[in-house]
């Protein structure tokens, strides 16, 4: 699955996706488990940090990382969806292939 900016879901759709109450979904954006934006004012989360239902396993510890570089949620967002030549493709598709540590340290690298 390819990211687009097409493939976004609200909370309502993660309720129904992941099968939780809306206050653990909540939970999950607060614990940077899942990262969302503002999109049209709506809080949206890209559907590609989703794998067979469930939050996309290595995305925390790498949106830590990135944090650790001085990235802000919405940076991290665009870095990971965005085509990075040293991976070959974007971050977040690199990670749902299993490349956790490639990302991260192509993530460290971008520090300062």
């Amino acid at each position: 699955m390819s990211a687009s900016t097409a493939d976004w879901l609200t909370i309502p759709d993660l309720v129904e996706v992941l099968n939780l109450p809306q206050g653990k979904v909540r939970r999950l954006l607060e614990e940077r488990i899942l990262l969302g934006t503002r999109v049209d004012g709506v809080l949206k989360v890209p559907a590609a940090f989703l794998l067979d239902g469930e939050p996309l396993h290595d995305l925390r510890g790498t949106v830590v990382v990135l944090g650790d570089a001085g990235f802000s949620d919405d940076e991290a967002i665009t870095w990971l969806l965005s085509e990075q030549d040293s991976l070959g493709t974007s971050p977040v598709e690199a990670l749902r292939s299993g490349r956790k540590a490639e990302v991260r340290r192509v993530a460290q690298a971008l520090g300062f």
